[in-house]
């Protein structure tokens, strides 16, 4: 099946790296995100969209930016795809979840969203889940690889990974046109262990953790498990 990445950013390039997939891009194609008629005619043609497309910043300066990419965007593609009967594969965060308890299951519903960015995020899921006939929703975090901060929390706990391992991971479930939703990461560690990994002079340091950003952000991966079974 014909595939098309939305997006060169973090795990977008990486999945342009390590698959022979096509991709459009703002920087390469001008396109604009936000506005669906800049993009459509581009995807018409093939089976499989991946939408690799988000805004990240977990702070509530640009709300408006948050509502466009990450809700009204997603509606206009799901919206396009349904329409085309294509299979939409929608990269998500592990930041829906509430965290409210220990290893999230991709069942769990949030008691509350924390902030702008996860309200957004948890929105466009939502209409993934109820309008498109056809999808692969995955959620996890993934970092840049080096480690690219100077500091790195020895209280934070979850099963993020560098996006490396975590493209490898959409890969393998896009080629084997799996449907539904999925969690991915790898095993729990801290945030220092990940970034020991390739930072051997990074600061471990503390951090009080707030009410926007939870100390423990694991989730379930027994389905994914299972999948590589």
């Amino acid at each position: 099946m014909s595939k098309i990445i939305l997006g060169d950013g973090l795990l977008g390039s990486e999945l342009i790296k390590i698959t022979e997939w096509d991709y459009i891009s703002r920087k390469k194609d001008g396109i604009d995100f936000t506005d669906v008629d800049s993009y459509k005619d581009h995807i018409y043609d093939y089976d499989v969209v991946i939408n690799c497309i988000a805004d990240c910043n977990t702070y509530d300066e640009n709300r408006e930016n948050h509502w466009n990419v990450n809700y009204k965007g997603v509606v206009d593609l799901v919206d396009i795809t349904s329409k085309n009967n294509q299979k939409l594969v929608h990269i998500s965060t592990d930041y829906v979840y509430s965290h409210s308890k220990r290893y999230a299951t991709e069942n769990d519903v949030p008691v509350h969203c924390r902030n702008w960015y996860w309200y957004t995020k948890f929105l466009g899921d939502g209409y993934v889940q109820l309008k498109s006939n056809n999808y692969l929703l995955l959620r996890g975090t993934h970092k840049a690889k080096p480690f690219i901060h100077e500091n790195a929390y020895i209280n934070q706990v979850g099963n993020f990974d560098y996006v490396d391992k975590i493209s490898r991971i959409v890969r393998d479930l896009v080629e084997s046109d799996t449907k539904g939703i999925y969690n991915m990461g790898s095993k729990l560690k801290t945030m220092y262990d990940l970034a020991r990994q390739t930072k051997s002079d990074v600061k471990p340091v503390n951090n009080k953790f707030h009410e926007s950003m939870p100390s423990d952000i694991t989730i379930d991966l027994s389905k994914l498990e299972e999948f590589y079974e």
